[in-house]
């Protein structure tokens, strides 16, 4: 698939197959998340991966009520948690770059999943408070978001399909809406 064909097919899964991910497929997730640009080459991302089923339940019950919406990710068999590291932070314009830096990043490494065939879902309903609590992260380190990966499962759940439409997923404003001339 080229670039144009794997942000069109890109979309959120919330239903996977048990299948675990090939080390190798994870390696080049990771690896494209490495080679992101950053300003001033910070790269501060830090990325927690859980590919075992159980520690990926026990992650799925500690992510505080607002993370109940995404207990989903207890099926998936890889979960991966993109941190930024604070210290790593560059300052320009009144604007923290570590949030922006590490989203570019993370979206490389969704876009190359989706290369593989795999799905992901994009996850900003956490309690940082509580889940960084029970990760014991350092102090420094804010969770910018989390993502689980898998192979899709063909039959999508009556909650997956609730959040979908609740999200109205496959809505996207038209150019002239988010485009101006100038």
């Amino acid at each position: 698939m080229n670039i144009k064909e794997i942000i069109n097919v890109r979309k959120s899964t919330r239903n996977f197959l048990p299948d675990p991910v090939p080390q190798e497929i994870l390696e080049e997730i990771l690896e494209a998340g490495r080679l992101a640009p950053s300003a001033q080459n910070r790269q501060p991302w830090r990325y927690l991966v859980f590919n075992d089923n159980r520690k990926i339940r026990e992650l799925a019950k500690n992510c505080g009520l607002i993370g109940l919406s995404n207990f989903f990710i207890k099926e998936a068999p890889l979960v991966i948690i993109a941190c930024a590291e604070t210290k790593s932070n560059v300052r320009i314009n009144n604007q923290d770059y570590y949030l922006v830096d590490t989203a570019i990043s993370f979206q490389q490494m969704i876009l190359t999943a989706t290369a593989h065939g795999l799905g992901t879902c994009w996850m900003a309903a956490f309690s940082e408070k509580t889940l960084s609590k029970y990760l014991q992260l350092p102090p420094s380190w804010r969770i910018v978001a989390i993502s689980p990966f898998g192979y899709p499962a063909e039959k999508k759940s009556l909650y997956s399909k609730a959040l979908s439409a609740l999200a109205k997923s496959k809505d996207r404003l038209p150019m002239d809406k988010i485009v101006t001339y100038k």
